[in-house]
Protein backbone atom coordinates (compact mmCIF):
# COMPACT_ATOMS: atom_id res chain seq x y z
CA UNK A 1 0.00 0.00 0.00
CA UNK A 2 2.58 2.28 0.61
CA UNK A 3 2.43 5.93 1.57
CA UNK A 4 -0.57 5.48 3.98
CA UNK A 5 -0.30 8.66 5.95
CA UNK A 6 -1.47 10.65 2.50
CA UNK A 7 -4.92 11.24 1.21
CA UNK A 8 -4.41 9.07 -1.83
CA UNK A 9 -4.49 10.53 -5.03
CA UNK A 10 -5.59 13.83 -6.09
CA UNK A 11 -8.93 12.61 -6.58
CA UNK A 12 -9.92 12.09 -3.28
CA UNK A 13 -8.04 15.26 -2.12
CA UNK A 14 -10.37 17.09 -4.30
CA UNK A 15 -13.56 14.84 -2.46
CA UNK A 16 -12.54 16.05 1.09
CA UNK A 17 -12.50 19.43 -0.37
CA UNK A 18 -15.37 19.32 -2.53
CA UNK A 19 -16.83 18.14 0.66
CA UNK A 20 -15.60 20.72 3.24
CA UNK A 21 -17.07 23.39 0.58
CA UNK A 22 -20.71 21.62 0.57
CA UNK A 23 -21.26 21.07 4.11
CA UNK A 24 -21.83 24.73 5.37
CA UNK A 25 -23.75 25.16 2.14
CA UNK A 26 -26.31 22.49 2.39
CA UNK A 27 -26.37 22.89 6.64
CA UNK A 28 -27.64 26.76 5.58
CA UNK A 29 -30.13 25.85 3.42
CA UNK A 30 -31.58 22.30 5.81
CA UNK A 31 -31.42 25.31 8.03
CA UNK A 32 -33.99 27.85 6.44
CA UNK A 33 -34.94 31.21 7.31
CA UNK A 34 -34.54 31.79 10.89
CA UNK A 35 -36.24 35.32 10.40
CA UNK A 36 -39.08 36.71 13.32
CA UNK A 37 -42.71 35.86 12.40
CA UNK A 38 -44.44 39.10 12.15
CA UNK A 39 -47.23 40.90 10.98
CA UNK A 40 -47.00 41.55 7.49
CA UNK A 41 -45.21 45.36 7.11
CA UNK A 42 -43.14 45.06 9.87
CA UNK A 43 -39.54 45.94 9.02
CA UNK A 44 -37.00 43.37 10.66
CA UNK A 45 -33.69 44.22 11.67
CA UNK A 46 -30.51 42.44 10.37
CA UNK A 47 -27.00 42.49 11.90
CA UNK A 48 -25.84 41.51 8.52
CA UNK A 49 -28.36 41.40 5.78
CA UNK A 50 -29.01 37.79 4.43
CA UNK A 51 -27.99 37.28 0.66
CA UNK A 52 -30.74 37.86 -2.00
CA UNK A 53 -31.84 34.81 -3.65
CA UNK A 54 -34.85 33.93 -4.76
CA UNK A 55 -36.31 30.81 -3.41
CA UNK A 56 -35.37 28.87 -6.50
CA UNK A 57 -32.06 29.67 -6.57
CA UNK A 58 -31.97 28.75 -2.85
CA UNK A 59 -33.14 25.71 -3.32
CA UNK A 60 -30.94 25.00 -6.15
CA UNK A 61 -27.82 26.41 -4.64
CA UNK A 62 -28.86 23.71 -1.22
CA UNK A 63 -29.78 21.14 -3.12
CA UNK A 64 -26.96 21.28 -5.35
CA UNK A 65 -24.36 21.59 -2.11
CA UNK A 66 -26.38 18.48 -0.46
CA UNK A 67 -25.61 16.24 -3.94
CA UNK A 68 -21.77 17.17 -3.36
CA UNK A 69 -21.67 16.64 0.31
CA UNK A 70 -23.40 13.48 0.15
CA UNK A 71 -21.70 12.15 -2.84
CA UNK A 72 -18.71 13.02 -2.02
CA UNK A 73 -19.08 11.46 1.90
CA UNK A 74 -19.81 8.45 0.41
CA UNK A 75 -16.56 8.29 -2.43
CA UNK A 76 -14.51 9.22 0.80
CA UNK A 77 -16.16 6.14 3.18
CA UNK A 78 -15.94 3.89 -0.22
CA UNK A 79 -12.25 4.50 -0.70
CA UNK A 80 -11.68 4.41 3.23
CA UNK A 81 -13.33 0.98 2.62
CA UNK A 82 -11.39 0.08 0.11
CA UNK A 83 -8.42 1.30 2.10
CA UNK A 84 -7.61 3.85 -1.15
CA UNK A 85 -7.78 6.86 2.06
CA UNK A 86 -6.13 6.31 4.73
CA UNK A 87 -8.96 5.85 8.00
CA UNK A 88 -6.20 7.77 10.14
CA UNK A 89 -7.09 11.42 7.80
CA UNK A 90 -10.89 11.26 8.80
CA UNK A 91 -9.98 12.58 12.46
CA UNK A 92 -8.65 15.59 10.71
CA UNK A 93 -11.90 15.93 7.56
CA UNK A 94 -14.64 15.17 10.28
CA UNK A 95 -13.73 18.29 12.51
CA UNK A 96 -13.71 20.36 9.60
CA UNK A 97 -17.06 18.93 8.41
CA UNK A 98 -18.27 19.82 11.89
CA UNK A 99 -16.73 23.41 11.98
CA UNK A 100 -18.63 23.64 8.71
CA UNK A 101 -22.09 22.91 9.73
CA UNK A 102 -21.34 25.06 12.52
CA UNK A 103 -20.72 27.85 10.09
CA UNK A 104 -23.79 26.89 7.84
CA UNK A 105 -26.08 26.86 11.01
CA UNK A 106 -24.90 29.88 12.34
CA UNK A 107 -25.19 32.35 9.40
CA UNK A 108 -28.52 31.81 9.68
CA UNK A 109 -28.82 32.85 12.81
CA UNK A 110 -26.74 35.72 11.97
CA UNK A 111 -28.58 36.91 9.50
CA UNK A 112 -32.44 35.77 10.97
CA UNK A 113 -34.58 39.08 10.84
CA UNK A 114 -35.30 40.29 13.98
CA UNK A 115 -37.14 42.70 16.15
CA UNK A 116 -34.59 44.58 18.00
CA UNK A 117 -32.02 43.02 19.05
CA UNK A 118 -30.59 39.71 18.05
CA UNK A 119 -29.31 37.91 20.94
CA UNK A 120 -28.57 34.68 18.97
CA UNK A 121 -26.14 36.49 16.75
CA UNK A 122 -23.62 37.44 19.68
CA UNK A 123 -23.96 34.20 20.74
CA UNK A 124 -23.35 32.38 17.47
CA UNK A 125 -20.20 34.33 17.12
CA UNK A 126 -18.79 34.31 20.07
CA UNK A 127 -19.61 30.52 21.09
CA UNK A 128 -19.52 29.23 17.57
CA UNK A 129 -16.84 31.37 16.53
CA UNK A 130 -14.57 29.56 19.62
CA UNK A 131 -15.78 26.48 18.22
CA UNK A 132 -15.22 26.55 14.83
CA UNK A 133 -11.31 27.33 15.85
CA UNK A 134 -11.06 24.49 18.22
CA UNK A 135 -11.85 22.35 15.58
CA UNK A 136 -10.21 23.78 12.77
CA UNK A 137 -6.93 24.09 15.01
CA UNK A 138 -7.67 20.07 15.61
CA UNK A 139 -7.89 19.40 12.10
CA UNK A 140 -5.00 21.44 11.59
CA UNK A 141 -2.76 19.75 14.46
CA UNK A 142 -3.81 16.63 13.48
CA UNK A 143 -3.18 17.11 9.70
CA UNK A 144 0.53 18.06 10.86
CA UNK A 145 0.98 14.94 12.63
CA UNK A 146 0.43 12.48 9.69
CA UNK A 147 2.34 14.57 7.29
CA UNK A 148 5.30 14.63 9.59
CA UNK A 149 5.13 11.41 10.55
CA UNK A 150 5.10 10.63 6.48
CA UNK A 151 8.52 12.27 6.58
CA UNK A 152 9.67 10.30 8.87
CA UNK A 153 9.07 7.46 7.51
CA UNK A 154 10.32 7.66 4.38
Amino acid sequence: MGDTASPSGRGLLTAAAGCALAVPVAVWWLVGDLSADVPPGTVLDHLISPPGLDPWAERAVGLGALVVAGGTAALLVRASRRRRFDRRWWAALIPVLAAGAVVGAGWRVVTAGTVGANIGAGLTIVLGGALVALLLLWAAGWSARLLLSRRVTR
